[in-house]
């Protein structure tokens, strides 16, 4: 009796079962929680320069550290400037987040800025923490002078 058939066979069965133990998984993370980010309508610029956002997150246990990050562009420019970072405590409520941060000198002013929050887990792969995105969200803002 030949051996190939039998190998295929163990092969084919172990295809089968690898692909039902990977569609499960996608399968339960469909149905997960998910997490949420919004943007507060209205920022705040200080005359040094000082730029504050603000907004609200929701998000749910990860395996690594979650934060909130922000950025804010303005006018035809196509340069967004970071602005902080926010840790963010993942239980499932809904929680405020605040960053602040400078741009360079005169790079905003107050008035129209279009601003991208993130939320994003440093989740380790093999000792190295790489990031995956939970949720972004973009909308126009109103910078106020403070």
């Amino acid at each position: 009796m030949s051996v190939r058939p039998f190998l295929g066979a163990a092969a084919g069965a172990a295809l089968l079962l690898l692909g039902s133990a990977v569609a499960a998984p996608a399968a339960a993370a469909s149905a997960a929680p998910r997490a949420s980010v919004t943007v507060a309508p209205k920022g705040r610029i200080a005359a040094d320069g000082t730029v504050t956002l603000s907004g609200t997150y929701r998000c749910f246990e990860g395996s690594g550290p979650v934060l909130v990050g922000s950025s804010v562009h303005q006018g035809l420019s196509t340069v967004r400037y970071g602005i902080g970072g926010t840790r963010a405590v993942c239980d499932g409520k809904k929680r405020r987040w605040e960053n602040t941060g400078r741009a360079p000198s005169a790079a905003l002013r107050a008035g129209a800025a279009d601003v991208e929050a993130t939320l994003l887990e440093l989740r380790p792969f093999g000792g190295i923490p790489l990031p995956v995105f939970h949720a972004v969200r973009r909308q126009d803002v109103t910078l106020v002078q403070d």
